[in-house]
């Protein structure tokens, strides 16, 4: 891709001098103004050094070092101001059920006393550690389950059945409950 730019690049480089030329032949040769012969030849030489330092001044992108991410080590359940209400440490888990704890089942995040508890289902999402890296699952929930990803402003949701990687600072909605993960 970047040869065939390059090579067109040459091309209108060579059609441009071309020009050029043609145009100094034409004034130096076939008119008797000399104000127009300067102009060209000042716009010549212009044109001539502009190329010259773009070719010589070449722009190397520098690569941006990967931000290190850091080790996942609690969920944090935010309120709608961003503060913290209740944090969840599961760096010693290896997969989580989010939810609501009933008669019948237990959530290991029990979301049933958050303010929209009643949008939360009681089996939500799961979250899975594989050696270091953390997944968010929706498990087919009534309301569905959000990412958004760190230094995003959009939150995707997820679909159901399908294995989210999440990385700190992520922001995990469970139906409208947002929990960060840090």
């Amino acid at each position: 891709m970047k040869t065939a730019q390059s090579r067109w690049v040459f091309i209108i480089d060579v059609a441009m001098f071309g020009l050029m030329l043609a145009i100094a032949f034409y004034v130096f040769n076939r008119t008797g103004y000399s104000g127009l012969k300067t102009v060209v030849a000042i716009g010549i030489g212009i044109s001539v050094l502009v190329y010259i330092l773009r070719n010589l001044v070449s722009v190397v992108p520098v690569p941006k070092p990967k931000a290190e991410r850091k080790r996942i080590t609690k969920l944090v359940l935010i309120d709608e101001e961003g503060e913290s209400v209740k944090e969840w440490y599961i760096e010693s888990e290896t997969s989580l059920l989010i939810g609501k704890t009933t008669s019948r089942s237990e959530a290991d995040i029990d979301l049933a006393g958050t303010d929209y508890a009643s949008l939360v289902s009681v089996e939500h999402a799961v979250l899975n550690r594989v050696n270091s890296d953390w997944f968010v699952e929706d498990v087919d929930s009534g309301n569905g389950t959000g990412l958004r990803s760190a230094n995003e402003s959009v939150t995707k949701k997820l679909e159901s059945g399908e294995p989210y990687r999440i990385y700190s600072g992520d922001l995990l909605y469970i139906a409208n409950t947002r929990l960060l993960v840090k």
